[in-house]
């Protein structure tokens, strides 16, 4: 004699059926990052990690490197995770003059702790003044340092805006970046900080 069917429990079910719904996780993402700041008088200029030589340097709260900015709301974006205004907050003491390299390393933990790798990342900086090709290999090994990858990974060009708007007449630096992540379940979770 067959032993009857046994029928799943209908909690079971609804868990199981979730379960089956449950969107997969895509495995690339792509990010968009851009970030501008005032040129002012006694103030270094950085520029993606780099000290550059100039007259002026860029206002902010932080170092207000506006490439590594671009760079860490591009990967946060990527990640789908609160941008750096909300990560790193203006108003808060403890990242007054910070080095974005270190707000990047924080980025970083939090993308490996949700298990997404940097696959590469491009960028372009626009400054009137000065000229920045021959710092660009610099900022690709810091930036590169940083993140834990080689430097051929990390795209940096600089450009002009042909002396048009505020940029061009030399009164700021502005940067856009692209990023893109893979998912990787083998990343190991780390000791992070939270997103805000």
């Amino acid at each position: 004699m067959e032993a009857a069917p046994t029928e799943t429990p209908p909690a079971e079910q609804d868990a199981s059926e979730a379960t089956d719904r449950a969107p997969a996780l895509p495995p690339l993402r792509i990010g968009i990052g851009y970030d501008v700041h005032r040129l002012v008088p006694d103030r270094p200029l950085i520029l993606g990690g780099v000290r550059i030589p100039h007259t002026q340097g860029l206002a902010g709260h932080s170092d207000a490197d506006v490439l590594v900015h671009a760079i860490i709301d591009a990967l946060l974006g990527a990640a789908a995770l609160p941008d750096i205004g909300r990560q790193f907050p203006a108003d808060d003491p403890q990242y007054a003059g910070a080095n974005s390299l270190q707000l990047l390393d924080n980025v970083l933990k939090l993308l490996t702790e949700r298990q997404w790798r940097i696959v590469n990342v491009d960028s372009t900086v626009l400054a009137q003044g000065p000229k920045l090709a021959s710092f660009i290999p610099a900022m690709q090994a810091a930036i590169a340092r940083t993140l834990g990858i080689e430097a051929m990974n990390i795209g940096i060009k600089a450009t002009t805006t042909e002396g048009l708007d505020a940029i061009g007449a030399g009164r700021g630096i502005a940067a856009h970046a692209v990023a893109l992540l893979m998912h990787d379940p083998s990343l190991q979770d780390c000791a992070c900080i939270p997103p805000r």
